[in-house]
């Protein structure tokens, strides 16, 4: 092997180490079953439903849940503002919180940005949504 392909190679593994740590999450968002957030709702754990007001109505909530919309019908939202509400729920960075959307794909998406960019260390959604939690015949009380 030449001098300058070995450099070339030593170049290529330093670059991919260095995007390896760049993409390091402080934490990892969990999933979690409808068992296993009954569990914590029992505990004490906040449970953030992150729906919008028309989908509350259409499906009620987990019972002691927080409503706080993140996304608008429109699929916009005002990442500031929302987050002024949640610390009013959740002020330390290593309280467990539970996320809740009707599928699991908008707090997968929610969740990912409060361990990664807000670097919370607790952050958990339930897997499926409330439509697992719903399919499960578990209760939900109106919004």
């Amino acid at each position: 092997m030449t001098r300058p392909f070995r450099q070339i190679i030593r170049f290529a593994l330093s670059l991919l180490a260095l995007l390896a740590l760049s993409s390091f999450s402080y934490a990892e968002l969990k999933g979690v079953t409808p068992t296993q957030l009954q569990e914590m709702i029992d505990r004490g754990v906040p449970v953030i439903d992150i729906r919008t007001p028309q989908e509350w109505q259409q499906t009620g909530i987990i019972p002691e849940s927080k409503t706080l919309m993140f996304f608008d019908s429109k699929g916009n939202y005002d990442t500031a503002s929302w987050l002024a509400s949640f610390r009013q729920l959740v002020a330390d960075e290593n309280q467990p919180f539970v996320l809740v959307c009707r599928s699991g794909n908008r707090t997968g998406k929610v969740g990912t940005f409060l361990a990664d960019q807000m670097k919370m260390s607790q952050v958990y959604h339930l897997k499926g949504g409330i439509n697992d939690w719903r399919r499960q015949q578990l209760q939900v009380t109106a919004p």
